[in-house]
């Protein structure tokens, strides 16, 4: 593993362990060249899975973004970085187990908003707002009827108060 520090070819693996949720193996690394230390993160990648823009364009599915994006939408939120991590794994391994090699970006938008629904509806109605694209005036009614459809289906609690 190459130094993201010094970029020395040879690093040494200090530590290994389990994530929680047993989808990684976490890595502590040092390089002997600048004493840096970093963490890895090995993963099981079932295929490759590409995704298809909406203007077509195919491009490799990116774990990182898809963390990103949730955790934005998570942001100042009750909700840890674990329970981030869980949403990121169970979708990718959804995604991954599906069968198919390709997948929408409207199937992960999808997918996310039903995740986040389950979870937080402040981070559910961050996540569609930007998803969606609400720009202008017109686009109130769709952003009424999305807050709509979350109240009425999510009378309960979120998970994260159980």
């Amino acid at each position: 593993m190459k130094c993201p520090f010094c970029g020395c070819e040879e690093t040494q693996v200090k530590d290994s362990r389990n994530t929680d949720d047993d989808t990684a193996v976490r890595r502590r690394r040092e390089c002997p060249e600048c004493g840096s230390r970093f963490t890895t993160f090995e993963r099981v990648q079932l295929r490759e899975l590409f995704v298809i823009k909406r203007n077509g364009e195919k491009t490799l599915f990116d774990r990182d973004k898809l963390a990103k994006s949730i955790a934005l939408a998570v942001r100042k939120r009750p909700i840890s970085a674990e329970r981030v991590e869980k949403i990121v794994n169970s979708l990718q391994r959804r995604f991954e187990s599906s069968g198919e090699t390709e997948i929408t970006t409207v199937q992960i938008g999808e997918s996310v908003m039903e995740a986040l629904s389950h979870l937080d509806n402040i981070a559910y109605i961050r996540f569609a707002s930007v998803y969606k694209d609400f720009r202008n005036l017109n686009d109130l009614k769709d952003f009424v009827a999305t807050i709509d459809k979350l109240t009425t289906a999510t009378s309960e609690p979120s998970m994260e108060e159980n």
